[in-house]
């Protein structure tokens, strides 16, 4: 098969099969990262998606035929290659997913030793030229093993740990598992649970019959809001495709923007580790910063991507990070995401609160209300972050800790330009000032399209 360049992005592996993403590809993968990370024991598994298999097939090819034992989980999702890579002690873990991508996609997420991730900038540059080149190092004399494990119940005792399940109540909890690779786990969890499920879309299905796992859509989200509402649940949560990440919805079927969700664990971790550090992304800040101050926490912003919050929540210790985009980090859980974590300890915020959803996060919301990320498909990013830096700049406080951002005294703005497309993305937020906000936004989008 013809290899192309093309799927190598600046976090993972991901394109169109077979066109970028394919056997070949995977079978080199394998070849050369064993070499390239000292790695004799590597953890593989794959989400719903119907190429998968094969692709995983391919990928131990390579890995085996250079002595590298296979750790295979089988179906799962990508925070369970991470967990694995980390419980069982193993050189590295190789996830074969497109996460949220439309069904004809796939891809790889690498992570070396302690779920340490693998990108752009650690290593990931390095596999796509030693693939390119054909560069597949000298087999091993004897072929390595794959090795089936379970690991589910290891990884179920785990997630409970976050828990305190004598406080938990009986909610009435809505999940939309979007017949990604959610729903096995969802029916261990419920198990041990207190909560009535009400499960939607919950067959793993790599045809994705109801559409793809992206809830982040808004054409998605109804899904689930609608089932909320007419069963009166007390929360809901949907995945998306390897559950890296949850969205949560309140009682009233609405969907929490991952701002909010952020500042909200932020406070459940200060109650349990006070003085402790949390991880910000710069999209999004006031909320968070004032809430962790207000715990007695110390709030530490860093570029938003996942290999980024990772390696700062390691060298600061902090205890738990949050991006706007979801994505939630937990240093018992090797300082990686995960999206099971994030909606338990929801849903024990909720249980001990006695409060409803909405009436948790509605004073925060219109305390800090945001424009949500909106994104502009322009001919020349750089000349547009040049314009709004030219117009904007004088008069605000200017940081480019990731894109630009602009703060005033009531009101700031970030702009980051996208790693794989033409498109620059905007994030408002306003000091509780909704017409400021809708103003500034409007004013904003009209000179970045102009």
């Amino acid at each position: 098969m013809e290899l192309k360049s093309t799927a190598f992005k600046a976090y993972d592996i991901r394109g169109k099969v077979p066109e970028e993403v394919n056997e070949e590809l995977a079978y080199r993968i394998g070849r050369v990262f064993p070499t390239l990370f000292n790695a004799k024991r590597v953890a593989v598994g794959h989400d719903i998606r119907l190429s998968g298999p094969a692709i995983q097939r391919a990928l131990e090819l390579g890995l085996t035929e250079m002595g590298c034992e296979v750790i295979d989980i089988g179906q799962c999702g990508t925070e369970m290659i991470y967990f694995a890579t980390a419980h069982l002690g193993l050189d590295g873990g190789i996830m074969i997913t497109a996460s949220h991508n439309p069904k004809e996609y796939n891809g790889l997420k690498l992570v070396r030793k302690e779920a340490r991730p693998i990108s752009g900038d650690t290593g990931l540059k390095d596999i796509e030229a030693k693939v390119m080149a054909g560069d597949l190092g000298t087999k091993a004399e004897t072929p390595a093993k794959v090795v089936e494990v379970d690991i589910m119940k290891d990884y179920i005792d785990h997630l409970l740990t976050y828990v305190d399940l004598s406080e938990l109540k009986p909610l009435k909890v809505v999940v939309n598992s979007g017949n990604g690779a959610a729903g096995p786990i969802i029916d261990e969890l419920e198990k041990r649970l207190p909560f009535n499920f009400i499960k939607v879309h919950n067959t793993p299905d790599g045809s994705f019959p109801n559409g793809v796992p992206n809830p982040i859509l808004q054409e998605n989200r109804e899904a689930t809001a609608k089932v909320v509402r007419e069963e009166k649940a007390d929360l809901g949560v949907a995945f998306d495709g390897d559950f890296d990440r949850c969205f949560i919805f309140d009682e009233n079927g609405d969907m929490i923007e991952g701002y909010y969700i952020v500042g909200f664990l932020a406070k459940a971790f200060l109650n349990k580790n006070p003085g402790a550090k949390i991880i910000y992304d710069p999209r999004l800040i006031w909320n968070t910063i004032e809430i962790v101050e207000e715990a007695g926490g110390t709030p530490i912003m860093c570029k938003s991507g996942h290999a980024f919050i990772k390696d700062r929540m390691r060298k600061e210790d902090a205890v738990y990070g949050g991006e706007m985009s979801a994505h939630n980090y937990f240093k018992e859980f090797s300082f990686c995401d995960s999206g099971m974590i994030t909606w338990l300890l929801v849903a024990e915020l909720l249980s001990q609160s006695g409060s409803a959803m909405s009436a948790l996060i509605k004073e925060r919301m219109e305390r800090y209300p945001i424009s949500g990320e909106i994104n502009s498909t322009v001919a020349d990013p750089k000349g547009v972050m040049a314009t709004i830096e030219a117009k904007y700049g004088p008069t605000g406080e200017v940081t480019k800790v990731d894109g630009l951002s602009v703060d005033y005294a009531d009101w700031r703005f970030n702009l980051r330009i996208s790693n794989t497309e033409p498109v620059i993305r905007l994030n408002v937020e306003t000091r509780g000032d909704k017409a400021l906000l809708k103003e500034k936004t409007e004013e904003l989008l009209a000179v970045i399209r102009a």
